[in-house]
């Protein structure tokens, strides 16, 4: 997925934010997802990269940049510009389970969210589309005689699993160091294939399940007070409702 780097402003109908003009990259955890797939390629793991983005036609900036980092060949599913900030993760699990049946790979690697929604749902409706195992959130891939094993960042420290092939893993941003492309395989990345194709070729429905009501700003933070003692500190607090 492509992400914007701006400061962020409001629409006139407060239904999301302003997004002309602006130079949109990789999101990082696919980065992550992209330097695994070529980490395992170069340690002979695997064939063949291919990588896939939905979006507009700016995508295939982002597409060529994987490309340049060492995918082989990469596949864009257009979506009218416009559109794409109302493209769920419902309906991009399903256009990559279309791609999984057309493609037939034998691991599925994504990056575990995007950062501009947070929404960490893509692997896990893909994996369940696909009856895959899935390992979610690796910051360590291993593998070995038909069989990955993973180690997952969870909220009470690390878990190690072991799932069989095929699969689809999600990359954290410890996975590894992604690297950058150079001039010369920016170059190279021209001439590589991209195959275009729509939802519609494929069959999918992407009209949003989720309505957006309203998108407001974050209230404005307050500046902050310095107090003499701790006592003072005790009865600030005590004023606000904190204690």
């Amino acid at each position: 997925k492509q992400w914007y780097q701006r400061r962020v402003a409001i629409t006139a109908g407060s239904l999301g934010v302003v997004t002309d003009g602006v130079k949109h990259s990789m999101n990082p955890f696919d980065e992550n997802a992209i330097e695994e797939a070529v980490r395992m390629k170069q340690k002979k793991i695997v064939k063949e990269i291919v990588v896939a983005s939905c979006g507009p036609s700016q995508s295939q900036e982002t597409i060529r940049t994987a490309l340049a980092m060492g995918a082989d060949r990469g596949i864009h599913v257009e979506v009218p510009a416009g559109t794409d900030a109302d493209l769920q993760p419902l309906a991009v699990a399903k256009i990559f389970s279309k791609l999984v049946e057309k493609e037939k790979p034998d691991l599925v690697i994504l990056g575990k969210q995007a950062i501009d929604d947070d929404a960490n749902q893509t692997t896990q409706l893909l994996a369940g589309m696909l009856d895959w195992p899935q390992g979610t959130m690796a910051s360590v891939v291993n593998a070995a005689d038909g069989r990955l094993t993973i180690t997952r960042e969870i909220d009470g420290g690390l878990e190690d699993i072991s799932v069989s092939l095929p699969a689809v893993i999600s990359a954290d941003l410890r996975l590894n160091e992604p690297r950058y492309a150079t001039l010369p395989n920016i170059m190279k990345a021209k001439k590589k294939k991209i195959e275009k194709m729509t939802p519609e070729n494929l069959g999918v429905d992407i009209t949003p399940r989720l309505k957006i009501l309203n998108v407001v700003d974050p209230p404005v933070r307050q500046a902050g007070e310095k107090v003499p003692d701790v006592s003072t500190l005790m009865e600030k607090l005590k004023e606000k409702g904190h204690l």
